[in-house]
C-alpha cells in the first residue's frame, strides 16, 4: 500500500472477536503484552517509508494494551532513526469491572483517533474501536467535521466497512470470483470527499478487482439491520447507493446518518471449558452402522461429560475411484469445565477402539489433550460510562465527550411481497427451471458474537424483484434447514438489490466455542445459494453453446 500509489493514511484492523481471546491469554502469562505483534514486525519494514511520504498510520492493534504498543513504536522508531510522533487511545478495556472475564471491551468510536491526529500524531495505535472508525476518525480530522456531521460521517463508516476486511473488498471471498483473477488480489483504498460520499478503488495494477458486486458483497458482511449502529454515528445501510464509475472504481453516496445510540457495545470473553475432538474414518459400504457402532462403544465415555456432539459428514461417494471419496467423517466433539473429562484419558479411550471395532478403523490425527474454549458475550453500557481518552504525542490526556444520542425514528416496515406473478392475479404464468439460488445471487455470511448473517444481493431489476418477493423467512428457513429452530430476521436493502437475514443464536457461544462445523457462518452464505429452488427462466443465465 505505500509503494502502490499515493495515500494520506493507512489503516489496519486487527481485532476480531477470537483475537481478543488470544490476546487475553497473552495478557495472562505476561502483563506487558496484549497487542498484536505483528503489527510491530510490520513497522519495521514500513515505517521509514510512511514517514518519508507523509503518510500517517491508525491501527487498532494495541488491542488490551494501546498504551504498550505506543511505547514500543516509539522504542521500534528511534533505534530506526524514524522522528515520528505516536499518539494512542484507551479507556475501552472495562475488564476489572467484570467478574469472571478474562477481557471486556467497549466498542469506541473514531473520535478520540480525531483528536490524536489534530495534535500532530504521525503513529495512532487505538485499543477495541469499531472497525470503521479507523476510516471515519481519519476522514472527520482531514476535514474537520464536528461530531453532529451525521451524513459525512456516516459516508466514511460505509467506506470504513468496505476496507476493514482489506481484499475481501477486491474479489477475495466473493461469490463471482470465477469472473476475475483473485489469485493476487490487491488492498482496496477509499477516495473519501468532504461530502461522505466515497470512491472505492484500489493501486493501479494491482490483482483482483473492485465492482458494483465486491463492494455490495462487503456492506452485507457482518451487519444486523438496516441502521448499522455506531458510537458516532447510525448509518443507514438503505440508503447507500452504488455507481460503478469505470474499471475498478465504484463510488458511494446518498449514505444518511443519525445520532448514535446512547449506550456503547461491550465484547466480553470468558473461559467457557475446556474441548476435545477425534474425527473417526468411515470408508465404504454400510457407513450407519459403523457409525452406530462407535457410538454405542464410546457411550459410557462420553456419559459424564458436559456436552458430546456427534456428527455424520457423508462425504463418502458410491463405487469411488478413491479411498478417500469412498469415505465419511463421523466427528465427536466433546466439552467440559473441567480438562481431566475430556482430556487424553477420553480420546485414548477412542484409540484403544483401534483392533476392536469397525472394519478400516482409523482416525484423522492422533488424539491429543484438552484445549481452552471462549465464550463471547455483549453487552451494553451507557456511553458516559466510557472513559474514552486519547493521548496525545506530548502525553496530554484528553478526555473524548460521547456523541450526544438522540431517539430513532422506527425502522422502516418490511414492505409486503408483490403476489407470485400466474397466482390468480391475471399475469400469464412464468416458465420456472430448477437450479441453485447462486446462479441468480451472491452472498456473503459472517458472524457476531453467536448470531449469523447472510446477505444476498443480485444485479438486475427483474432479479430483484423475484428475489424480494421469494426468499421470506419460511423460505430461507426451508433452504437451510439448521436455521429453522433459531429466529430469523429479514432486513430490506433496495438500492443495493439486496436482502440480510440474522439467524439469532446459531454460533452459540460465538467463534472462540468452537461449536459448529463452520463456527464464524463464513460459508453459511454459499451453502445457501448452492440451494435449488425453482427460478423464472428468464433470470438464469444463458447456456453456453456446444461447440
Amino acid at each position: 500500500m505505500l509503494t502502490g500509489g499515493p495515500l494520506d493514511v493507512l489503516t489496519g484492523d486487527y481485532l476480531a472477536e477470537l483475537t481478543m481471546l488470544i490476546l487475553g491469554r497473552d495478557r495472562l502469562k505476561n502483563p506487558d503484552l496484549g497487542y498484536a505483534k505483528t503489527f510491530l514486525r510490520q513497522l519495521e519494514e514500513g515505517l521509514g517509508l510512511a514517514h518519508e511520504r507523509g503518510v500517517r498510520i491508525v491501527a487498532n492493534a494495541g488491542g488490551l494494551n494501546p498504551a504498550g504498543l505506543a511505547d514500543a513504536v516509539r522504542d521500534l522508531a528511534a533505534k530506526a532513526g524514524v522522528p515520528v510522533r505516536v499518539a494512542h487511545v484507551e479507556g475501552d478495556d472495562l475488564t476489572a469491572r467484570t467478574d469472571g472475564a478474562l477481557t471486556a471491551n467497549a466498542y469506541l468510536g473514531g473520535a478520540g483517533i480525531t483528536a490524536c491526529l489534530r495534535a500532530g500524531a504521525d503513529v495512532v495505535v487505538t485499543g477495541r474501536v469499531t472497525d470503521a472508525a479507523l476510516v471515519s476518525g481519519p476522514a472527520a480530522w482531514w476535514f474537520d467535521w464536528a461530531a453532529g456531521d451525521h451524513d459525512r460521517l456516516a459516508g466514511a463508516v460505509a467506506a470504513g466497512h468496505v476496507l476493514e476486511c482489506g481484499t475481501q473488498a477486491t474479489g477475495g471471498n466473493y461469490s463471482f470470483f470465477a469472473r476475475h483473477d483473485v489469485r493476487r488480489p490487491g488492498f482496496p483504498l477509499a477516495e473519501i470527499a468532504e461530502d461522505g460520499s466515497a470512491v472505492i478503488t484500489k493501486h493501479p495494477g494491482t490483482g483482483g478487482a473492485v465492482t458494483a458486486g465486491t463492494v455490495t458483497a462487503q456492506l452485507l458482511y457482518e451487519t444486523q439491520g438496516v441502521r448499522y449502529l455506531g458510537p458516532d454515528v447510525t448509518t443507514r445501510l438503505d440508503t447507500v447507493r452504488l455507481t460503478d464509475e469505470g474499471a475498478d472504481r465504484v463510488r458511494i453516496t446518498g449514505v444518511r446518518g443519525e445520532a448514535p445510540p446512547p449506550a456503547l457495545k461491550v465484547g466480553t470473553t470468558r473461559i467457557g471449558g475446556w474441548r476435545n475432538e477425534v474425527v473417526f474414518v468411515l470408508t465404504g459400504l454400510d457407513i450407519e452402522a459403523k457409525a452406530d457402532l462407535v457410538r454405542a462403544q464410546l457411550a459410557e465415555v462420553v456419559e459424564g461429560v458436559a456436552d458430546a456432539v456427534w456428527t455424520l459428514a457423508r462425504t463418502d461417494h458410491e463405487d469411488a475411484g478413491t479411498e478417500e471419496t469412498a469415505s465419511a467423517l463421523l466427528r465427536l466433539v466433546v466439552r467440559d469445565p473441567s480438562p481431566d473429562r475430556v482430556g487424553r484419558a477420553l480420546t485414548s479411550t477412542a484409540i484403544e477402539l483401534a483392533l476392536g471395532s469397525y472394519p478400516g478403523f482409523h482416525v484423522t490425527a492422533p488424539p491429543g489433550p484438552a484445549q481452552p474454549y471462549g465464550v463471547f458475550t455483549s453487552t451494553l453500557i451507557p456511553s458516559h460510562e466510557v472513559p474514552h481518552t486519547a493521548v496525545l504525542p506530548d502525553g496530554t490526556r484528553l478526555a473524548v465527550a460521547p456523541t450526544a444520542p438522540t431517539a430513532h425514528a422506527a425502522p422502516p416496515e418490511d414492505p409486503a411481497a408483490p403476489p407470485a406473478r400466474g397466482s390468480g392475479d391475471g399475469s400469464p404464468a412464468v416458465r420456472t427451471a430448477r437450479a441453485p439460488l447462486g446462479a441468480v445471487a451472491g452472498a456473503r455470511s459472517g458472524d457476531k458474537g453467536g448470531d449469523a448473517n447472510v446477505g444476498l444481493w443480485v444485479e438486475t431489476g427483474p432479479a430483484w424483484d423475484w428475489l424480494h418477493r421469494t426468499l421470506t423467512v419460511d423460505a430461507f428457513q426451508a433452504l437451510l434447514p439448521e436455521t429453522a429452530q433459531h429466529a430469523v430476521t429479514r432486513h430490506e436493502l433496495p438500492h443495493l438489490k439486496a436482502l440480510n437475514f440474522t439467524v439469532t443464536g446459531i454460533l452459540g457461544d460465538g467463534v472462540a466455542s468452537g461449536q459448529r462445523f463452520d463456527p464464524q457462518a463464513k460459508a453459511l452464505g454459499e451453502w445457501l445459494r448452492a440451494r435449488h429452488l425453482d427460478i423464472p427462466v428468464a433470470l438464469l443465465p444463458a447456456p453456453e453453446a456446444t461447440p
